[in-house]
C-alpha cells in the first residue's frame, strides 16, 4: 500500500512540474516572431527596406524555392489598374498568382489583387478616389492585413496635381501606420507612358517617383517600375523617361489581358516583359517581409 501511494505522490507531482514549467522558451533569433504582425497570414521577419528595380529581377531568380515561397503564405492586398493587371499576370507566369480581391473581400489566403474599379468603381484619372478606397479597404481589414501595395495609374499623376497626390498619398500612408503599426508597405511608382509630352505627365510621375524613394527608402520597399519600365532611363526624350518599346504591349509582345496599346499616352506591359519584370515586385514583397 505504500509502494502505491508513493507511485502516485511522484505522478501527481511530476504533472504539477510539467503545469507549471511549461512555458517555452522565448525566440530571440528574430527568425521566429511576428514582430507585432497581423493576425491571419504567415508570420513576417524584420523585413528589408529600400527600393527594388532592376536588379530585383535577378535577385528573385537567385532566390531559393523555398524562400519565394514564404510570400504565398503573407497577407498582401494589391490594388491597381490595368498596367497592374499586366503585372499580376506577369506573377501568375512566375507561379504566384494573386487571388482575386473585389468589393467587401477580406485580405486573408495570402496574395491578393484588385483593380480598383471592381472594388470601388474608381476609374483611372481620379487617384483622391483610389486613395480612399484603398484606406477603407485596408481599415476595413486591419486584422488580418500585413503588406500593402498601392499602385497608381498612368492616368493618375499629371503636371497639374502632381503635389497634390503627393500631399494626399503621404496622409494616406501615416494614417494606416498610426492605425496598424506593423503593417508594411510595398509602394510602386507611378507607372510610365510611351509619350514625353506634359500633357501626358511622364516629367510628373518621375518626381512622385523620386519622392516616394526619398520618403520612404528607410522604412518601406519602393517597387521602382519607373526603372524597369524605362530600362532605368534609357528609354527618355529631352530628360524625361519613358517606357522602352521592348516592354510594351505592342504587336511583338501583347498584354494577355490589355492587348495593344493604341496610343503614346499609353503605357501597359508586354505579355513577356510582364514577366521578367514582375519578378521585381515579387522581390519586393519578399523584402517586405522578410
Amino acid at each position: 500500500m505504500s509502494r502505491l501511494l508513493i507511485l502516485l505522490f511522484l505522478l501527481f507531482l511530476s504533472i504539477g512540474l510539467f503545469q507549471c514549467g511549461g512555458e517555452p522558451e522565448p525566440d530571440n533569433s528574430g527568425n521566429n516572431t511576428n514582430n507585432g504582425s497581423n493576425t491571419g497570414g504567415g508570420t513576417l521577419g524584420k523585413g528589408q527596406p529600400g527600393v527594388v528595380g532592376i536588379a530585383g529581377i535577378d535577385a528573385w531568380d537567385k532566390l531559393a524555392s523555398s524562400e519565394k515561397d514564404r510570400i504565398k503564405n503573407w497577407n498582401a492586398l494589391f490594388l491597381h489598374q490595368s498596367v497592374g493587371q499586366d503585372l499580376e499576370e506577369g506573377c501568375k507566369a512566375n507561379g504566384f498568382p494573386f487571388d482575386y480581391y473585389g468589393p467587401n473581400d477580406k485580405t486573408d489566403g495570402g496574395l491578393r489583387g484588385g483593380i480598383f474599379v471592381d472594388v470601388g468603381g474608381i476609374a483611372n484619372g481620379n487617384p483622391s478616389e483610389k486613395i480612399r478606397v484603398f484606406r477603407e479597404n485596408a481599415t476595413r481589414n486591419k486584422d488580418l492585413l500585413q503588406i500593402a501595395i498601392f499602385k497608381f495609374g498612368y492616368a493618375d499623376v499629371m503636371d497639374d496635381n502632381f503635389e497634390k497626390v503627393k500631399t494626399e498619398y503621404k496622409a494616406f500612408v501615416d494614417a494606416l501606420r498610426a492605425q496598424s503599426p506593423t503593417l508594411r508597405f510595398v509602394h510602386v511608382t507611378p507607372p510610365l507612358v510611351y509619350s514625353t509630352t506634359s500633357f501626358e505627365g511622364n516629367a510628373a510621375k518621375m518626381k512622385v517617383g523620386q519622392w516616394m524613394k526619398d520618403t520612404f527608402k528607410n522604412t518601406d520597399v519602393i517597387f521602382d517600375l519607373q526603372e524597369l519600365e524605362s530600362n532605368n532611363g534609357a528609354c527618355q526624350q529631352n530628360n524625361v523617361w519613358r517606357i522602352c518599346t521592348e516592354n510594351r504591349n505592342t504587336a511583338s509582345d501583347p498584354s494577355d489581358v490589355n492587348g495593344i496599346d493604341s496610343s503614346d499616352g499609353q503605357g501597359h506591359i508586354g505579355k513577356k516583359a510582364g514577366q521578367r519584370i514582375s519578378k521585381a515586385l515579387l522581390m519586393s514583397i519578399y523584402n517586405a517581409g522578410k
